[in-house]
């Protein structure tokens, strides 16, 4: 039995019942091995108020996909580029961190979350107060002040905080804000047209003309989010950040994934990343277990289930969103709900993750 029916009986299935279950509204499963994609499919309600069904040319706020997807790409790409180097100290490149506790966290500490910054702050509480124009400013400020919770390198606590630092660091080394920065050098060269690849739809005036699938209904903007980011901290300083404000469809997240494992595998479709910067933005952290950017397989309860090899790189998303590459099998599973819409309330998708996961690898054999 091919490949693509097989993913047809229990994946199917399990997508189908989570939409019936109320795991999340609608999603999107791509599932595809080297270059190939073996299995894309929609399911469910984009929108639950409009009602709009979920199709596979859907938009997602990716949420935290922006870290793996954007940000660390930006760094990694100007490492390659000899711009910066991941073992420098990012007080080198951001003044406003010399003389302080944070002067020996290096970018590495940041991609791989060992920096020993708080994992959150509600920022957007004190800038939303603030003229549009002095809110990122401010924004670097509390960054630049905020207290360790641990000594740099000492120990992994996943932070939205280190990469909100390195869009800061992005923007200093290359003159270009982040969006603007990835969209040139990675982004482009994926694909050639907006609905193939990855945007910031903050940076776009006007917004493209696609469907965007509905997140949550927010109290503190009171209405139902589309089209624009729906983490606070991102919205309250112009919706681009270096930890949210990513959007895409799961076809886009596949040709910059698919790429990305090319690349790793020493075959060069398009010229973006080389094999040995990849290995070394893949290889998991001795202290803390994860990647430059990319998570690891947690020791027990992975979101991705128990059959993805060691040798596995992936995300989160809080909106719904995550993917999974495993580089030793060359298989990747991209996973995009709105599970938080129209609360995210709903935790359904914490079960449903791991089961879907080892279905589609029990699937592949």
């Amino acid at each position: 039995m091919a490949d693509s029916q097989r993913l047809a009986d229990a994946p199917d299935c399990l997508m189908k019942r989570a939409v019936a279950d109320g795991v999340f509204p609608g999603g999107v499963l791509l599932v595809g091995r080297k270059d190939r994609i073996l299995f894309h499919r929609a399911y469910g309600k984009a929108d639950l108020f409009a009602p709009r069904k979920m199709t596979l040319k859907t938009v997602f706020d990716l949420a935290s996909l922006t870290k793996p997807l954007a940000t660390a790409l930006a760094v990694l790409h100007l490492h390659q580029e000899e711009k910066l180097h991941v073992d420098q100290p990012a007080a080198r490149i951001l003044p406003a961190l010399r003389g302080t506790e944070k002067q020996e966290i290096t970018l590495r500490h940041l991609l791989s979350h060992e920096a020993g910054l708080p994992a959150y702050r509600p920022y957007y509480l004190t800038l939303a107060g603030m003229p549009p124009g002095k809110r990122k400013p401010h924004l670097r400020d509390l960054l630049s002040n905020e207290r360790l919770e641990s000594p740099p390198g000492r120990k992994a606590l996943y932070s939205d905080l280190g990469f909100m630092l390195l869009e800061w660091v992005v923007e200093s080394v290359s003159g270009m804000p982040l969006d603007a920065y990835v969209e040139r050098n990675v982004y482009a060269k994926v694909a050639p047209s907006l609905g193939n690849r990855l945007f910031f739809p903050a940076s776009k005036c006007p917004l493209p003309d696609v469907s965007f699938a509905a997140t949550e209904f927010c109290p503190w903007r009171n209405r139902v989010i589309k089209g624009e980011v729906h983490d606070e901290n991102a919205a309250v300083t112009g919706g681009i950040g270096g930890h949210a404000g990513l959007f895409g469809t799961a076809l886009g997240v596949w040709n910059l994934l698919s790429l990305l494992m090319d690349a790793f595998h020493g075959s060069f479709k398009t010229p973006l990343f080389r094999t040995g910067t990849l290995e070394m933005a893949f290889r998991p952290s001795p202290v803390g277990g994860k990647a430059l950017g990319f998570d690891t397989p947690a020791p027990v309860n992975a979101s991705c289930g128990g059959r993805f090899s060691t040798n596995t790189v992936g995300h989160l998303g809080f909106t719904g969103t995550s993917f999974w590459m495993d580089l030793k099998r060359q298989v990747t599973v991209i996973l995009l709900t709105n599970r938080i819409h129209p609360s995210r309330e709903n935790h359904k998708i914490r079960t449903f993750r791991p089961l879907l996961h080892d279905a589609v690898m029990a699937a592949l054999g």
